[in-house]
């Protein structure tokens, strides 16, 4: 089997397509009983998949199988798994919710999709209690991240989907450039011996290097051609700007009076994202990175990236048409300071479910009995202490049979999380991811823009949606 992952908020159309190819709005949906009773004897919990993982094809089979073995464990609950394509998940479950008709269960789910809905999920806390449910095999701090203030216990943990960069070794290789180091705190040793910093000095000076034209020519090159370019040194794979921007450093466009705010850091990452695509051309435009070249937004698994910095749940999922060697690098710091964005997901449950008590039953299996095959699928690091040893074992030999990969560097990524999350909440939260859209549609296909200038406007007009709200 393959492991498989979840397709995020990635201001990419073509993202979500990778799996499917062009998905309906739903994809599928599953009335599965195997408990050997009638419907009519069981309460129905309905399981909604799309906010995360679990929308694209591969993952369709085992989230179906998990269904029937919970429906044929017991004769009380019926599970109904809903599926729907993650461009339109959040549309679906903003109408469903408005209408009264909500999912009961909805996950796998990251920060983003919670943070769409603010208010809506369940507070577990009195069902933990009620229940006796044991939590020590998770790590406290963990726990702790599901526990929002004025909202409870809001989820428990399930999954989480560290950061590293992605290095294509035969670019290198034909480079004759020494790899990225795969420790944090260590510096780049380069072909003759000499340290630098692993910083994000170093790692522009390495892709200008890897980026070539269709004569060979790199872009350091006074000949390099950045019309007719084949092969680029970096990008930031599926992210949106605050995804990108936290390569600089952590940072929210909301401050502590909830005003809206540009982190000073998150602007000079927004310069130098700007200059690397536009300027210097080692990182992928919008025309590029949708194009064939770069496999129409899945960079790395191109073949034609050289280094990519995204989370794990890449390699599960997209990494199935990549011919050659590939291996992880730490992510470089800046200003002395590295940040390896964080995913998690999680289960919650709605706070109008009419089947509280079931519907904890049906979340504690999915995050309990079911953990092991649903982390695998979705290509996700378990939560569960007791299931971490032997997983990237399971990882490599699923999908890189053969190759020597040093996953050590994804679980210490996780020193280096981003606090606050870039998939923090916003208020007025979609009207405030749509202004960022308009925003990254210029960033990506408009030369000669004025980064501060836009920047200014994008804090006002931030401002007004969150007045708005």
């Amino acid at each position: 089997m393959r492991i498989t992952p979840p397709l995020r908020g990635r201001g990419i159309a073509a993202a979500r397509a990778l799996a499917v190819g062009a998905a309906a709005a739903l994809l599928a949906t599953a009335c599965l009983d195997g408990g050997g009773s009638t419907a009519s004897d069981r309460v129905e919990i309905r399981w909604f998949v799309g906010m995360g993982a679990g929308s694209d094809a591969p993952t369709i089979p085992a989230q179906e199988a998990i269904v029937e073995e919970f429906n044929a464990s017991q004769d009380e609950i019926k599970l109904v798994l809903e599926i729907v394509d993650a461009d339109q998940a959040p549309n679906i479950l903003s109408t469903q919710i408005a209408t009264g008709d909500a999912p009961d269960i909805v996950g796998p789910m990251g920060i983003r999709g919670r943070s769409t809905f603010p208010g809506a999920w369940l507070d577990l806390t009195p069902y933990i209690e009620k229940n006796d449910y044991d939590l020590t095999d998770f790590d406290p701090a963990l726990v702790d991240f599901y526990r929002i203030e004025e909202e409870g216990q809001i989820g428990l943990p399930f999954a989480v989907f560290p950061s590293f960069m992605y290095v294509n070794l035969d670019l290198f290789d034909e480079a004759g450039l020494a790899y990225p180091p795969q420790e944090y705190g260590a510096p780049y040793v380069d072909a003759e011996g000499t340290e630098r910093p692993w910083d994000i000095e170093t790692m522009t000076d390495l892709a200008k290097q890897l980026t070539v034209d269709a004569e060979g020519n790199d872009a350091t090159s006074p000949d390099f051609d950045a019309s007719n370019i084949v092969q680029f040194g970096f990008g930031n794979i599926f992210a949106d700007i605050r995804a990108q921007s936290t390569l600089f450093g952590a940072g929210s466009f909301v401050d502590a009076e909830g005003n809206a705010q540009i982190p000073e850091a998150w602007a000079e990452a927004q310069q130098w994202y700007y200059d690397g695509m536009w300027k210097d051309h080692f990182i992928p435009n919008g025309p590029y990175g949708d194009s064939d070249m770069l496999n129409a937004g899945s960079w790395f698994e191109s073949g034609n990236l050289a280094m990519g910095n995204t989370h794990l749940w890449y390699a599960t999922c997209c990494m199935a048409g990549f011919e050659g060697n590939w291996d992880m690098a730490a992510v470089p710091s800046y200003n002395g300071t590295t940040t390896a964005k964080l995913h998690a997901d999680t289960f919650s449950i709605t706070k109008n479910t009419a089947h509280p008590d079931e519907a904890f039953d049906v979340l504690t299996y999915l995050i309990g009995d079911a953990a092991q095959e649903l982390t695998t699928t979705y290509g996700g690091m378990p939560a569960r202490i007791s299931l971490q040893d032997g997983y990237f074992d399971l990882v490599g030999e699923a999908n890189f049979a053969g190759q020597d990969i040093n996953w050590d560097t994804a679980v210490e990524g996780m020193s280096h999380v981003d606090n606050p999350s870039h998939e923090g909440g916003m208020p007025n939260f979609l009207e405030s991811e749509a202004v960022l859209a308009e925003y990254a549609t210029r960033f990506t296909q408009e030369d000669g823009l004025d980064i501060a200038a836009e920047l200014t406007a994008l804090q006002a007009d931030l401002q007004a949606v969150f007045d708005a709200a």
